[in-house]
């Protein structure tokens, strides 16, 4: 019982330093996922921004085209009015 205790000891310590061996290569990963991380929130942060200022150019051309049709449609009854005047 004791010998398997020691080895399970032993194989415990031997992962365990062999994990603190790798720390710097684990703090050197972490940093550049953290990197790609800011470079991701940076690039949906602007594309946020480029979508609202779309949106707001969207909502411009709806307003422009409808005021247009509104104003053919008006331009439609006063040449109907016109029209309607003339007899042959």
């Amino acid at each position: 019982m004791n010998k398997k205790l020691i080895t399970v000891a032993g194989v415990a310590m031997a992962a365990m330093l062999t994990g603190c061996a790798n720390t710097q290569n684990l703090e050197s990963s972490v940093a550049s996922l953290n990197d790609k991380v800011d470079a991701l929130t940076s690039e949906v942060n602007a594309l946020k921004s480029e979508h609202a200022s779309l949106r707001s150019d969207v909502n411009a051309a709806k307003s422009a085209a409808m005021e247009a049709q509104q104003e053919a449609a008006r331009a439609n009854e006063r040449v109907d009015n016109v029209a309607s005047g003339y007899k042959k």
